[in-house]
Formats: structure tokens, C-alpha cells, sequence
């Protein structure tokens, strides 16, 4: 219970300061939807992936994980609206406090120059929450704390470009645009701050069978920053293994798998330096249907692993 309570309040502490609030995600490379609505239909199919990611693990109670995220998205290729559509929902649980995220999104498609680019909002609605009746015993009468279980809502924007061709891509997106202000059940407000999103990468081809996939994703709010660098190595199209430094934080072990032309497997184990909290471990699964129709043969070629 001493642990969970430092927790909250240093939750409520990063709140007060409106630090970053998006949960992060280490396989970002393979989780675009997430953050970049301009990402929705670039693809060409009806692309599903789940995501759980178990945050700090040790250090809850009973050895538990503290924080744990899980993450569906779909998006699919619609050309009779020029464009497509796709739903990411993200719940967020550290400790007593929770947040659930659902974004719709529609992203306009056209060619530019040997790629295509995608200019996508999305609109939904966040959630926010805390079980302040579960601290009730380690409370000690702090204001701060909720005495009982509260939560709100609001409406939520996101806006985002993204580009790509077959060996590269570019994003660059923007959460939370209006910094909606969620007011509790107690009274207490919640506020959602803007964030920054830029992702990048590049497939090359080292020979017939090995491929090299360097990326970055970073992440800001306008006052603080975090950073991924990551590199995977591909065999085949079919296997992956690699590695990406978080700056001022830790290396993420990658790996991962398609078992066929359809279904994906991925892993992410992230060794921290300086944070005392302990690891974290993330596995993804996608599948992509098929969408069988007439379309004009485009000057772009589909992204290959990407």
C-alpha cells in the first residue's frame, strides 16, 4: 500500500505540473495509429493489432506490474471517400487511476511525387479517473487525494500528415489540440495538455535475405521530450530483432515475427538505467484482412515491412 500511495501522488504531482500523459509505447513502429491519424489507410487493408503493455514490472503490489496499457486499433483503405478510416482506443491504468481514450479517425489519401500522403483528424473522447477510496487508509487527510471513486470526460482532437513510400515514412501529428479540461466527479478539474508527435523511418536492404529498419519516435509536450531511437534488423520479411535507446532512460529489447503473410507477433522488453521502478514488457499481435476491389494501379508502391 506505501508503494501504491507514492504512485498517486506522484501521478497527481506529474498531473499538477501537466507533464507528458500519453501512455508510450516501445514497438512504436508498429503502432502508428496511436498517435498519427493521417496514418489511417495507408496500408491497403483492413489492419487490426492489440497491444498490452505491463509498466514497471516489481514494483506494484504483490510484485505486480505498477502501470499496465492495453491498445486495439483498425484502419482500413476506403477509396470511395478518397482516403481512410480507422478506431484506436487506449486504456491506461497506473495503479488507482485510469484513463480511457476512443478516437475515430478519417485520414484524405492522394499521391505525392514516388509515395502517397495521408492529412487525418481524429475525434473522440478521453476519460479520466481515480478509486480514491481504495487510499482511504493512506490518505492521512491530504485534499489533494480523492476520498471516493471519481471520474470525467470531454471531447478530444487529433490531427496528423503522414508520408510514405515503399522504403520510407515520415509522421508528424498532434494529440489532445483543444487541451480539453475534464472535470471530475468531485469537482476537481483534469487537464489534458497538448502533445507533439514525430515518427520517421527507413527500410534498406543489406542483401536478398537481411534488411536493416532504423526509426525514431519522439514525443513531446512543448516543455518536456522523450526520444526513441530504434533499429531492427529483418531476415527474410519474416523475422525481426533489435534494439532502441530511450534517451535518459533505458534500452527496449525488439523481436518479433509474421507467422504468415497476415498475422504479425512482436515483443518489447525495456531495460531501464535510471529509473528504480523496475522493467517493462509490451507484446503486440496484428492481423491485416484482405479488401478485394478495382483500383487504378498508383505510381506509389505499398510500404514493405513498415
Amino acid at each position: 500500500m506505501k508503494k501504491i500511495f507514492i504512485l498517486i501522488l506522484g501521478v497527481l504531482s506529474v498531473i499538477t505540473v501537466s507533464a507528458q500523459q500519453d501512455p508510450q509505447f516501445s514497438q512504436n513502429m508498429f503502432n502508428k495509429l496511436a498517435n498519427n491519424p493521417g496514418f489511417a489507410g495507408s496500408r491497403g487493408v483492413v489492419a487490426t493489432s492489440v497491444l498490452h503493455r505491463s509498466q514497471w514490472m516489481g514494483f506494484g503490489e504483490d510484485g505486480g506490474a505498477a502501470a499496465s496499457t492495453q491498445n486495439f486499433s483498425i484502419d482500413a483503405e476506403l477509396p470511395f471517400l478518397y482516403g481512410g478510416v480507422g478506431l484506436n482506443v487506449v486504456k491506461d491504468n497506473i495503479a488507482e487511476f485510469s484513463n480511457l481514450g476512443l478516437q475515430a479517425s478519417y485520414a484524405y489519401r492522394t499521391e505525392l511525387g514516388v509515395g502517397q500522403i495521408g492529412m487525418g483528424m481524429s475525434v473522440g473522447m478521453y476519460q479520466s479517473g481515480i478509486n480514491g477510496g481504495a487510499l482511504k487508509s493512506a490518505q492521512s487527510g491530504d485534499p489533494v487525494i480523492p476520498t471516493g471513486d471519481v471520474q470525467g470526460s470531454s471531447l478530444d482532437i487529433g490531427a496528423g500528415i503522414y508520408y510514405n513510400t515503399q522504403d520510407i515514412y515520415v509522421g508528424l501529428s498532434s494529440a489532445h489540440m483543444t487541451e480539453p479540461k475534464i472535470e471530475w466527479s468531485d469537482g476537481q478539474d483534469f487537464d489534458l495538455t497538448r502533445h507533439y508527435f514525430l515518427i520517421a523511418g527507413y527500410y534498406h536492404e543489406l542483401n536478398p535475405v537481411l534488411s536493416l529498419n532504423p526509426s525514431i519516435y519522439l514525443k513531446s509536450d512543448g516543455a518536456t521530450s522523450q526520444l526513441d531511437i530504434n533499429t531492427n534488423l529483418i531476415y527474410n520479411n519474416k523475422m525481426w530483432g533489435g534494439v532502441s535507446y530511450r534517451l535518459d532512460e533505458g534500452l527496449i529489447l525488439l523481436a518479433g515475427m509474421n507467422v504468415n503473410e497476415d498475422l504479425r507477433f512482436g515483443i518489447g522488453y525495456d531495460v531501464t538505467m535510471v529509473n528504480p521502478m523496475g522493467n517493462s514488457l509490451e507484446v503486440m499481435l496484428g492481423y491485416n484482412f484482405k479488401i478485394n476491389y478495382d483500383k487504378p494501379v498508383s505510381k506509389y508502391k505499398n510500404p514493405r515491412f513498415l
